[in-house]
């Protein structure tokens, strides 16, 4: 088989519907920047298909060559643990190689402001106002170290300060962020979810950011988001097709 690698895009997955129609939104918007690759989507729970479901089904029709590419914004424990695990369980003949999560990247931090800007802020407002980068949370450190370190970095843009806030299995709560930007003097304070779809912690989020001047929406299929996609593709696949070159 020749060609390029096929590109699976695995989600976590959620029992809110709102979830797989995001992840299904933003993989159209890949297609659309990448008509020469075959994109598919997987599943690790709630949702079909299954990861598993669709690695058999493309050994079947003879795809030898894959890119598995985590929807994920950290490297916590489903890129490290879940989904090599699954991996390791796919069809001896396909050449499987995982591709690094999204996070951290320029264009997610673009993909943020974005959200700021459709929810009603402007690039005036940015010196005035504190941001809450609200992530969903994570018992790995490393993972908690890095929204910490893109919230310190956003700061450096101009904003009037940038505090992380964690869903879950994490501290600060969101509410205890916002309370916080207001005790600095920030004039105006805007949560923005450092998630990728909609769902249980995504709501929670939402509902310590109550005391908010503005809440912006999920990163979903930003087209910024799918840029990255296609960059960890295209980082993935060239050794794969080196190899299959060689």
């Amino acid at each position: 088989m020749h060609g390029k690698p096929v590109l699976l895009v695995i989600a976590h997955g959620s029992r809110d519907p709102r979830h797989a129609a995001t992840v299904h939104a933003l993989v159209r918007r890949v297609r659309s920047l990448r008509p020469d690759v075959r994109v598919e989507t997987g599943f690790l729970d709630f949702n079909v298909p299954s990861v598993q479901g669709v690695l058999e089904s493309l050994a079947a029709e003879g795809v030898r060559e894959v890119v598995a590419l985590p929807l994920l914004l950290t490297r916590a424990f489903h890129a490290k643990a879940d989904i090599p695990a699954v991996l390791r369980d796919a069809p001896p003949q396909l050449r499987i190689r995982q591709a690094e999560v999204l996070g951290p990247s320029p264009l997610l931090l673009t993909a943020l402001e974005r959200r700021l800007y459709e929810a009603g802020l402007t690039p005036a407002d940015k010196s005035s106002t504190g941001v809450v980068l609200a992530s969903a949370g994570s018992t790995d450190p490393e993972a908690i170290a890095v929204i910490a370190d893109i919230a310190r970095e956003w700061r450096h843009t101009g904003w009037c300060a940038v505090r992380p806030a964690f869903a879950s299995a994490a501290l600060p709560r969101t509410e205890d962020a916002v309370r916080e930007l207001r005790a600095l003097g920030c004039t105006k304070v805007a949560v923005a979810p450092y998630v990728l779809a909609p769902g249980f912690l995504p709501d929670r989020i939402a509902r310590g950011a109550a005391q908010a001047d503005v809440l912006a929406d999920v990163l979903g299929p930003a087209p910024e988001v799918a840029r990255v996609l296609v960059e960890r593709y295209d980082s993935a696949s060239l050794p794969v097709l080196a190899a299959a070159s060689a």
